[in-house]
């Protein structure tokens, strides 16, 4: 099927300028970009953009789909509904599933029901030991050719340097890498459930102090330098975390990092009450820290943006502060609330966002999209740049609805997202 996206925009890589152009889809590639396509071609079908902004379709390479064993809380299908309609193509689900994706017929399984009726690219990360027990390794080669993209533990910190270390031995011969959740349980006690720093304090509420991230950053630096892994960490909050990677990096360490949008545009300030749609794992942290973060995002230190997108019911997440599980939903507001918050108050440019949601995840993990170029993949997404509306979380296509944004307006919202050059999602109505 020809199908061609009409009187559009797009980012001019070279000036980071907004041009008209069209894009003209054959099958799963994209054929041709420039303008006034449609005077040299006959398609099947013309999509008028009235200006609107093409971007490749956006990758999150952290989410949670939830799927095997708590579809209550979200599950391929409406995860990956989210997705699209977040303007995501491509999406790496963690594996704190149950039964845990720790054997490859879960993975394969996983793959396969995307694949069926998924709105988005779906890309397994297996657990990195039995059941994220941190005991037993998994067999990596298995799940690797299983269909898994990498190995990770996320939700626990690997605790025993040991079996840190075997993973990553195991992980580096195989080319795969080793994605971290950074947590020294040593340092935490029974309850925590925020930063411990003034807000903690003020209320009253167990604290989880930076230290318990950074000691294990610093430590996984030390045995991935050791083992020449590509050694990725998660979800970074802290300062001092920042600072270990900037040093690995300035060696020619392989590390990268990812960081989030809500610990970018909040912190432990903005927590109004003991409310549980702030509790998330890291926690919110001081001014300081989220201002580090977008300063080593903008610098390269950390790559690329991920949402952690964590869905849970209403019910889980009516609990007290203590007992309400750790975690947001991001997918359908990332791209707007960054937009937003960081290009249009010019902490980003519009180019840096659209790369740290697109071409660098895919780079950092070898992954054959995140670019809009002829040739490639038509994995596409239209924004509408000027559209501004409020958040609503019961218009969330998640079954989560566990978000600290309710109620924030945002520019830039996603409208149409095409999938290897298949329509996905498309926004029918304004406002939905």
């Amino acid at each position: 099927m020809k199908r061609l996206l009409k009187n559009g925009k797009v980012l001019d890589r070279t000036t980071g300028e907004l041009v008209a152009a069209d894009v003209l889809v054959e099958g799963r590639k994209v054929a041709k970009i420039g303008p006034n396509l449609a005077q040299n071609v006959t398609v099947d079908q013309v999509v008028e953009l009235g200006g609107k902004l093409i971007l490749p379709g956006l990758i999150d390479m952290h989410i949670h789909l939830r799927e095997p064993g708590f579809e209550a809380k979200e599950t391929i299908a409406t995860g990956t509904k989210a997705a699209a309609r977040g303007g995501f193509t491509t999406v790496a689900c963690m594996p704190n599933t149950r039964p845990v994706t720790d054997q490859p017929e879960t993975v394969r399984a996983i793959r396969e029901k995307a694949r069926q009726g998924g709105g988005a690219r779906v890309l397994p990360i297996a657990a990195i030991t039995q059941g994220s027990q941190g005991k037993e390794l998994t067999n990596f080669a298995a799940l690797k050719e299983a269909g898994a993209v990498a190995v990770s533990d996320d939700g626990v910190g690997v605790q025993n340097p040991r079996v840190m270390k075997e993973a990553m031995c195991q992980a580096a011969q195989l080319d795969m890498p080793v994605v971290a959740h950074c947590e020294e349980e040593a340092l935490l006690v029974p309850g925590a459930c925020v930063h411990d720093g003034v807000f903690a304090e003020k209320h009253g509420l167990p604290g989880i102090p930076s230290e318990s991230e950074a000691i294990h950053v610093g430590r996984d630096i030390l045995l991935a330098e050791d083992t020449g892994v590509h050694y990725h960490v998660c979800h970074i909050s802290a300062e001092a975390s920042v600072r270990l990677v900037r040093e690995a990096k300035s060696r020619g360490q392989r590390v990268t990092a990812e960081v989030t949008p809500h610990h970018l545009l909040l912190c432990e300030e903005d927590i109004p009450s003991p409310d549980p749609m702030f509790k998330m794992n890291p926690p919110l942290r001081r001014k300081r820290d989220r201002e580090v973060l977008l300063e080593a995002l903008k610098d390269g230190t950390i790559d690329f943006i991920a949402t952690d997108h964590a869905p849970h019911t209403a019910e889980e997440k009516a609990r007290s502060m203590t007992e309400a599980p750790f975690g947001i939903v991001g997918l359908e507001t990332a791209f707007p609330l960054l937009y937003t918050h960081l290009v249009l108050t010019g902490k980003l440019t519009l180019l840096e966002l659209v790369d740290k949601m697109s071409r660098i995840p895919a780079e950092c993990f070898g992954l054959p999209y995140g670019t809009l170029e002829e040739g490639k993949t038509a994995d596409l997404t239209v924004v509408d740049l000027e559209e501004e509306r409020e958040i609503h979380p019961a218009e969330f296509l998640s079954k989560g609805k566990n978000t600290p944004f309710a109620g924030w307006k945002g520019k830039g919202w996603p409208v149409l997202t095409l999938l290897e050059g298949e329509i996905v999602w498309e926004q029918q109505t304004p406002g939905v």
